[in-house]
């Protein structure tokens, strides 16, 4: 056969066009088919839990009556622990106003402990012993005829001559005193002020807790001994001895009803240092009195 009979070539097709129309017809529905059961399978599987929460939020219903809280009318009566059983923690009932409170010890040099009465603290406190009936009177004669007008108080107090003087009288309102020994720290100190401690029913426990107050005013660890006890117009006077260490002093405390919004105090005390100036404290209890 020459080359002019031989029969032309037959020109190349694409890849796709040497696919029979068929056969794409058929890839196409596989494709298909495996789709439809893809989103068949996607769509049997459960939501989860955030898918749901991104979704709107409907508004939730009503309660039912039947599932609301009940309502508990006020109680009239007081409130009662349960009977259930011992509890192992603190209970919340509160105990009933009747039951007694529970009570601290009080401590020595404080003025009340929580729970205390005034009295109450003063009898708890080692420092003041109680005061019995074998405390002595004394015969008690006033001299002197020079006296300072206590305005703050409603007294006349007696002003003492020399060695005493007057001095500075801040916080109190009236104050005398000996003069300070060389290497001594405790003076001769006479005072009047307004009632400092609560004021009792009876002026003889006014005049106790006065005596405890003055503790404040002596050197730490003093203790009271009791020397005499009794009324006088207007109050009640109390001596004693007030002992720390290898020392003491003498002092005396006053509790006079002046007219004002408290009764007036003196206190008087003498060290054993300067005990030549101990008959001074008979004249201040002796000479107190209540102006008009």
């Amino acid at each position: 056969m020459t080359t002019a009979n031989r029969p032309a070539p037959r020109p190349r097709r694409s890849r796709i066009g040497d696919l029979r129309m068929r056969d794409v017809y058929r890839g196409l529905a596989v494709l298909a088919a495996l789709a439809v059961a893809a989103v068949a399978v996607v769509l049997a599987l459960p939501s989860r839990p955030d898918e749901a929460a991104a979704g709107p939020i409907a508004a939730p219903s009503a309660l039912p009556s039947s599932s609301a809280p009940p309502t508990t009318a006020p109680s009239t009566g007081p409130t009662t622990a349960p009977t259930t059983g011992p509890t192992t923690g603190p209970t919340a009932v509160e105990p009933s106003p009747s039951d007694p409170a529970p009570r601290a010890t009080p401590t020595p040099g404080t003025s009340l402990a929580p729970g205390y009465t005034a009295m109450e603290a003063l009898y708890a406190d080692a420092r003041v012993p109680r005061l019995s009936g074998k405390v002595r009177r004394l015969h008690l004669r006033a001299t002197g005829k020079r006296f300072y007008k206590d305005e703050r108080t409603g007294l006349l107090v007696p002003k003492l001559g020399k060695p005493w003087k007057v001095s500075g009288a801040a916080p109190f309102t009236t104050k005398q005193v000996l003069r300070k020994e060389r290497g001594k720290v405790l003076r001769g100190t006479f005072v009047t002020c307004p009632l400092p401690i609560e004021k009792q029913k009876s002026p003889r426990d006014t005049a106790l807790l006065a005596a405890r107050w003055t503790l404040n005013h002596h050197p730490e660890g003093s203790r009271i001994h009791w020397l005499a006890s009794q009324p006088v117009k207007d109050g009640w006077m109390l001596l004693y001895q007030v002992d720390y260490g290898k020392h003491a002093s003498r002092a005396a405390v006053v509790v006079l009803d002046g007219g004002m919004s408290k009764p007036g105090l003196a206190f008087v005390s003498v060290p054993d240092t300067q005990r030549n100036r101990w008959r001074d404290i008979t004249r201040v209890i002796s000479g107190m009195r209540v102006l008009g």
